[in-house]
């Protein structure tokens, strides 16, 4: 199909069905649809088309109350954006909550998306919620006044575009904002928005939507973000940067929730703007910011956002890899380190279950001791297992970060390369960077319409990672090992000062911002180059943790030196950061660092300072990456560990009340 093809209607006759009977099943309504698109000319595989539409329905349902269906996908079998339409006699259930289905349209959209004309299919998607519309298309006589209908809904823009606003009633301050987001972002995603929107209307509230769907998105405005009274997240997928709406009121749900229940949505979000207890976005202020203002800052920003969506999708590989080593070596001991490989810790660690099974004994009789040190031996090996994701996440989610899917897969790959050629985990961010990149790159370039599904799935990750993995072997992969081997060597040659000098400067970052993207960047740099085997790696992380910990259990501290220096709120915060700092939590600070930004930081930062310097002189090792004091167990040197915390608490306690103490009258007495 030519590229001139995508001027065709998205509907036209010979795509309608009145009053038909097409099965009993949604896949047999969806193949009689099908078939109509393959006898115009608008999918060269209706079988194809029909599985890649029943894949979509096994996801979620497609049924909406009041006896309408909206199958849809994206496929490579289509060129050419379509509806297809069935009206029944009799229903099929397609899974509506108040029975079968009579109207169904069929959406089918290219794989490559097609911005100009998924934006009129968004159209249709937004008329289904209004009732007269739906009537219409009930008692239209002729395939053509049907095609009219639909036509005149299509054709015009979208009213309000991807980010729509409702005005408020005079007298009501409210203001609600919201994400509506489906799998594919074809449908649902709009049907949500205008159903949540005509809620909102008659609630009386001002309320913003953003549509994270096919047709694009633009992004809410800071300051619309910023004046909010809560959110919502009506999403079946994960919400793009929502870190901007950290500390917010929350009301979540599946996107089909949003548009069979949009009132007693709306009416849960104006309660949860007043309810102290409501669920919150979690997150920091330090992300919220950065987040929100992503688009009118300079490349300086984006690259720092970039780098950091990569370390956030990072740390769950890290903390669930680094947990499971640790605990290995609770039940196992710690000469499983030294087994050279995955399979043969395992063999170290069945030693005695096999001789034991040899003798012809059951599992029942095992002594304690041999499945004790078998699960560590299984412990281990998961952690390991999980770690070796460390860098190819890394890589991975920061290319996904610039080229969003299309470019995961050959980041994935970068890192990968990057671990073959000793590269680490600064390879891994330059090759992350160039996959990113590349992928942008290669999905700008204009190419006829029949390649457009090939795209995202095939054409871009094999072209992005041919060009991310030639680079990375044959220019980039002895430069970034040698500089990843230069700075293991540095770190395990620093002594006396120079060690210090690094606790304190780790401990001034990890306290900096309090979860926020400096604090990221100390803690991924202590973890992506954790190694049980190398001491200097495991004192660094020791230093990063202990630091960490200081900020909350500070704050406890001082609400409990002088309470009459902090408000009520932050009394009772005080007294839930204890459990948060000895969890290794620094964003149990947060609420004072926000209230307080001038006294709190730098108190916090000269006690991170102190115990980063302490952990080093001290020479203390940690095995695991997170945790606390929880994992005890994986802390060399723990009464020193103990010591170093305690005295930067102290200090950092200390320096916040004196700060409060001649430079601020008391909340109480």
């Amino acid at each position: 199909m030519s590229p001139t093809d995508t001027a065709q209607p998205v509907i036209t006759t010979d795509l309608v069905l009145l009053d038909t009977d097409a099965g009993t099943s949604n896949e047999s309504v969806i193949a009689h649809i099908a078939a109509l698109l393959a006898a115009a000319g608008r999918t060269g595989d209706a079988d194809g088309l029909v599985a890649a539409a029943m894949a979509r329905e096994g996801q979620s349902a497609t049924g909406l109350p009041g006896g309408i269906a909206i199958p849809h996908c994206r496929s490579a079998f289509v060129d050419t954006p379509t509806i297809g339409f069935a009206r029944l006699a009799p229903a099929v259930d397609f899974g509506a909550p108040d029975g079968p289905s009579d109207l169904v349209f069929l959406i089918a959209a290219p794989e490559s998306g097609g911005a100009d004309h998924l934006k009129l299919l968004s159209s249709l998607a937004r008329a289904l919620v209004r009732k007269e519309f739906v009537e219409s298309l009930r008692t239209a006589k002729t395939a053509g006044e049907l095609v009219a209908l639909v036509d005149g809904v299509v054709n015009p823009a979208p009213a309000g575009g991807p980010a729509a606003a409702v005005a408020p009633v005079p007298g009501k301050t409210t203001s609600i904002v919201a994400i509506t987001a489906c799998p594919t972002g074809i449908a649902h995603t709009y049907m949500a928005a205008d159903a949540l929107k005509l809620a909102a209307e008659r609630a009386g509230v001002t309320f913003t939507v953003e549509t994270q769907g096919s047709s694009g998105s633009t992004p809410l405005p800071a300051d619309t973000i910023a004046g909010a009274d809560a959110v919502i997240f009506a999403t079946d997928v994960g919400v793009k940067d929502k870190q901007r709406f950290a500390g917010k009121p929350v009301i979540a749900s599946g996107v089909k929730r949003a548009i069979n229940e949009p009132d007693t949505m709306i009416s849960e979000a104006i309660a949860a703007a007043t309810d102290p207890h409501a669920a919150r976005v979690s997150g920091s202020v330090e992300e919220a910011g950065a987040a929100s203002a992503a688009n009118s800052l300079g490349w300086g920003t984006r690259l720092r956002q970039i780098l950091l969506t990569g370390v956030s999708y990072m740390i769950p590989f890290v903390a669930a890899g680094g947990l499971l080593i640790a605990l290995g070596f609770l039940f196992a001991g710690y000469d499983i380190a030294n087994a050279p490989e995955g399979a043969k810790g395992l063999s170290f660690g069945m030693n005695s279950l096999g001789a034991h099974i040899a003798t012809g004994n059951s599992l029942v009789n095992l002594p304690a001791g041999g499945f004790v040190q078998y699960l560590g031996a299984v412990l281990f090996t998961l952690g390991g297992l999980a770690f070796m994701f460390l860098v190819p996440a890394l890589a991975g989610y920061i290319s996904f970060a610039i080229a969003d899917r299309p470019g995961i897969a050959p980041g994935f790959t970068a890192g990968a390369v990057a671990v073959f050629v000793g590269g680490g985990f600064i390879g891994g961010i330059v090759g992350g960077l160039i996959a990113g990149f590349a992928a942008l790159w290669i999905s700008k370039i204009n190419v006829p319409q029949v390649f457009r599904g090939l795209m995202p799935v095939v054409v871009i990750p094999l072209f992005a990672s041919l060009i991310v993995g030639l680079l990375m072997f044959m220019l980039l992969g002895r430069p970034l090992a040698a500089i990843t081997s230069g700075l293991t060597n540095w770190l395990n040659g620093l002594t006396g000062a120079s060690v210090i000098l690094l606790g304190v400067i780790l401990g001034l970052m990890m306290c900096f911002d309090l979860g926020g993207p400096v604090n990221k960047a100390a803690y991924a740099f202590a973890t992506a180059g954790l190694n049980v085997s190398d001491v200097a790696s495991l004192r660094i992380m020791a230093a990063v943790m202990a630091a960490g910990m200081v900020p909350p259990l500070a704050m406890a501290l001082a609400t409990r030196l002088r309470p009459g220096l902090f408000s009520e709120p932050e009394r009772e915060n005080g007294n839930a950061a204890w459990f948060l700092g000895a969890a290794f939590i620094s964003e149990g600070a947060i609420p004072f660092a926000a209230a307080d930004p001038l006294r709190v930081i730098p108190s916090m930062m000269a006690g991170g300072a102190v115990t980063g310097a302490l952990i080093m002189a001290f020479d203390v090792t940690l095995k695991a990456p997170h945790g606390g004091i929880f994992v005890f167990f994986a802390i060399g040197h723990l009464m020193w560990f103990l010591v170093a915390l305690a005295a930067g608490t102290v200090v950092a306690a200390l320096a916040v009340v004196l700060a409060k103490q001649f430079t601020k009258t008391p909340v109480s007495a």
